[in-house]
């Protein structure tokens, strides 16, 4: 690890991040992989859909960011979907690809028959959403439970249990239902599921080392960003040891989504001193696509790839441009935008204007003035702003020059 990982010529984050009692108590696995789940779980997203094309362009797009797996879709949703992941299977795009499947021995039966590495075999786990809107007794997902991961075993796939609202479930009921799925049934590895995204950041490493107190295989995080804890949920649960993210392109997802990759991904290498493999420098070209063919729009500011994340609008920050200038942008952002493929810093006029902004603007159209001109142009700035209700043009900018210095 450099000697300062919290600054490099790329980013400037907080060295509090690394101190030693920040640290100890990290347990990160020695490998990170993000499985993917934007092909299913994101387009449970309300009016979401992909077709085919759209699936393979999106999953040739993952595989160039450096994802590890990528869940293709459940094949019981349609044919469509199935067709989908049979192609995604032939394309070998290179990361290994799952399924997801209820714990229905048909369904799991589809999935091998699509030629996934892998299933991801999901079970109601908290008593009340069994009882209440499933209407079963709870020994009948026990039982669905064994028999489903039995039968993914024997066909050879890769196993990961998935408990359905497991953050709001009876932790006892829980533990007798992992214990027992590892033990007559089967999981190469346990996910770790906040369904609705209730749970708080500090209450996850409580539930994984619960959850490690009864089975020994892999453990993988699944988190919701109903209250905007999803990555954060997600970093808390890697810390704790485990060793897979579900992440979604820029938390597409049911209700809020999930947690996004890009935030993990970037959070892990600049506040941890965590590499992970993931290619920071296509986070902004692969989620333009994604959201575009989902037809959903991103916040303009949204951290990392938001069009204008680094949009700079207020006087004050205008003068730590010029006075730190390109060389020590890292004062005035705390990471360079390129290595996110996003566009860097830039000063815009608008509302919160100063004379710093207007000295910036002045040099970008190369005009001269005096310091009794700048002043003047500031209120003008600032009218026009409120007459347009947002920024400012250069042909906005040019016509207040000229009226306050001339023509040129």
């Amino acid at each position: 690890m450099a000697k300062t990982p919290w600054k490099t010529d790329r980013w400037f984050v907080s060295p509090f991040n690394y101190e030693p009692e920040v640290t100890q108590g990290f347990n990160f696995p020695k490998k990170i992989q993000f499985h993917d789940v934007t092909l299913r779980d994101g387009e449970q997203q309300a009016g979401i859909v992909f077709d085919t094309d759209a699936k393979l362009r999106i999953a040739e797009k993952l595989a160039e960011a450096g994802v590890d797996r990528i869940e293709a879709g459940m094949p019981a949703v349609s044919p469509q979907d199935e067709k989908a992941i049979k192609e995604i299977v032939k394309r070998k795009f290179g990361p290994k690809v799952f399924s997801f499947s209820r714990c229905v021995i048909d369904d799991v039966n589809r999935a091998a028959d699509c030629g996934v590495d892998g299933v991801v075999v999901e079970i109601p786990s908290s008593d009340h959403l069994i009882q209440k809107a499933y209407q079963w007794p709870l020994e009948k997902a026990m039982d669905l439970s064994i028999k489903a991961t039995a039968r993914a075993h024997e066909l050879g796939l890769y196993t990961v249990f998935f408990l359905i609202d497991e953050s709001r479930a009876n932790i006892d009921w829980v533990l007798d239902l992992v214990t027992n799925v590892a033990k007559h049934g089967h999981m190469d590895a346990l996910a770790i599921v906040d369904t609705f995204g209730g749970l708080s950041p500090h209450a996850v490493p409580w539930l994984v080392k619960k959850v490690r107190s009864r089975v020994k295989v892999p453990l993988e995080a699944h988190f919701h960003d109903d209250f905007g804890f999803g990555g954060a949920n997600t970093i808390m649960a890697l810390a704790s040891g485990c060793e897979v993210a579900h992440t979604t392109v820029s938390n597409l997802g049911e209700r809020a989504g999930n947690a996004a990759y890009e935030d993990v991904a970037a959070a892990l290498l600049m506040m941890y001193g965590i590499e992970t493999g993931i290619k920071l420098e296509k986070m902004t070209d692969l989620s333009r696509m994604v959201l575009r063919m989902a037809g959903v729009g991103q916040r303009p500011n949204r951290g990392l790839i938001g069009d204008t994340v680094l949009n700079l609008e207020s006087g004050i920050v205008s003068g730590w441009i010029r006075a730190c200038g390109d060389e020590d942008m890292l004062e005035y952002v705390p990471y360079r935008a390129e290595m996110f493929g996003n566009a860097p810093p830039t000063c815009v006029l608008g509302k919160k204007s100063g004379a710093e902004s207007v000295k910036l603007w002045l040099a970008k159209i190369g005009r001269p003035a005096t310091e009794e001109q700048v002043i003047e142009m500031v209120p003008l700035i600032k009218q026009r702003s409120y007459e347009k209700g947002g920024l400012l043009n250069e042909q906005d900018f040019r016509f207040i020059v000229e009226r306050v210095c001339g023509r040129a």
